[in-house]
């Protein structure tokens, strides 16, 4: 099943959310971090809506929440993750902890490598990576024409602008920094959770392997637009060698 945005005609505003150039960009400057939460809020539970997310009887869900076991939070973040059952190869984690994981991920991707995925993700999250771009969107794309706030509570968002956020949130594209301080912040999340983070160097090898197959945009996200592929996996290789792991013998996808 395809991830699906469905994308409506725009909704009528209230005239008096809308505000002008000026407006705006006195709004990017008092943008809370409570108005944050409820936007990615919002955003995410569009997103469970409108996907294909497995129940707690799918042998993914189940296969996830085995190898989540214990891993609640992400220095105070609690973590939340789901399952999207859909044919893209793919994995995002949100400014809030919500994790998702689709399928067809699960499917190529052993238990280690797998969690080697998730550990780099949180670590966006950690290093604020997933906030500030989410915060970026909401001020120049979402909402360029309909950022405002009542009371303290933040606007209400169209069907189209929910799509539009939720769709930043799974094709997040970060810099070659952010992606190596993913990396090593996703190294030492994997560490302090009891995880062999030698999955990290498992899961980039197998995503490298797959360059060029037209379903598998998860490596064009992390991958594409950086050289330095091959220098972060020896980076991460290092990392595991000099603190002692030992690298997990080869197994099939599950």
């Amino acid at each position: 099943m395809l991830l699906a945005f469905v994308t409506p005609a725009y909704a009528q505003f209230n005239l008096g959310k809308a505000i002008n150039a000026a407006g705006k960009a006195a709004k990017a400057f008092t943008l809370t971090d409570a108005q944050m939460a409820e936007y990615v809020k919002e955003s995410v539970d569009w997103m469970d809506k409108n996907n294909p997310v497995l129940g707690e009887d799918s042998p993914y869900t189940q296969r996830l929440r085995r190898l989540t076991e214990g891993i609640t939070d992400a220095d105070g973040i609690p973590l939340n993750f789901k399952v999207y059952d859909v044919i893209d190869i793919n994995a995002f984690a949100c400014p809030d902890g919500s994790v998702r994981v689709f399928s067809s991920l699960m499917d190529i991707m052993t238990d280690d490598e797998l969690m080697g995925v998730i550990g780099h993700e949180i670590g966006h999250v950690l290093k604020h990576h997933s906030k500030n771009q989410f915060k970026q969107e909401l001020l120049t794309g979402a909402l360029k024409d309909a950022v405002a706030s009542t009371g303290g509570k933040a606007a209400a968002l169209t069907e189209s602008q929910l799509g539009s956020l939720g769709q930043s949130l799974i094709n997040a594209k970060y810099s070659q920094k952010q992606e190596k301080e993913a990396d090593n912040c996703g190294y030492d999340f994997l560490v302090s959770k009891g995880r062999n983070p030698w999955g990290i160097v498992m899961s980039f090898e197998k995503l490298q392997s797959m360059e060029g197959d037209t379903k598998q945009s998860y490596i064009n996200k992390m991958f594409s637009s950086h050289p330095d592929t091959k220098a972060r996996i020896e980076a991460m290789t290092k990392r595991c060698v000099k603190d002692g792991f030992t690298r997990p013998e080869a197994e099939p996808a599950k």
